[in-house]
């Protein structure tokens, strides 16, 4: 009989107690500040341990999510290239997930954050630090511009994703990937590298 490999599943409920601790560090005090020692102690397991189940805070940070995708695997393939074209890149490859099976989970994702704050949170340090920080970082942009740069992105995004996939406003709805591109790309670009007005 052959052995298996890999790691083995663990205990079921100290797994989800770290979750749902990393669930209320992470909406509590974002990302950034959240640590695996204090996610720990709330579990009431050892650090060590957390490593175990999760790997890196990013891992652990995904599992709370339930996110669907793992944008590290993703945004290699969106910062290749030219620096003109990463706003159509981007957005083509949001496009492609959501489009996938994996959108599904996103729509759920969605719909819960608009109802409950937890979510929100969440969802909110979710496109801050996994997408757009990696995105904006590795342009050559004053850090100073960071913020807007990247608030502005999220309205575009977001703001794609709830009419076309929870609201479904036509003809976004129904509309050729590539026409959204295009369309919303430019418009993203812009946000990313371009001139912003400042009033």
């Amino acid at each position: 009989m052959a052995r298996r490999t890999g790691r083995r599943p663990g205990n079921p409920d100290t797994r989800e107690a770290i979750l749902s601790a990393a669930r209320s560090a992470f909406a509590e005090r974002g990302f950034a500040a959240a640590s695996i020692r204090t996610i720990a102690a709330a579990a009431g397991v050892d650090p060590a341990l957390v490593h175990h189940y999760f790997g890196s805070k990013d891992q652990l940070f995904l599992a709370a999510m339930q996110a669907p995708v793992d944008p590290r695997e993703l945004l290699p393939g969106v910062l290749a290239g030219d620096r003109d074209g990463i706003g159509e890149r981007l957005v083509r490859t949001f496009l492609g997930v959501w489009d996938s099976p994996a959108g599904t989970a996103g729509v759920a994702l969605m719909r819960s954050a608009v109802s409950n704050e937890w979510t929100a949170r969440l969802l909110r340090e979710f496109v801050v630090t996994q997408v757009l920080r990696r995105v904006l970082e590795h342009l050559d942009i004053d850090p100073a511009e960071l913020p807007l740069r990247g608030s502005l992105v999220a309205t575009q995004l977001v703001g794609l994703a709830m009419m076309r996939y929870v609201i479904r406003l036509e003809p976004v709805a129904s509309a050729d990937p590539a026409t959204l591109v295009a369309a919303v790309g430019p418009t993203v670009q812009r946000y990313l590298v371009g001139e912003l007005a400042t009033g």
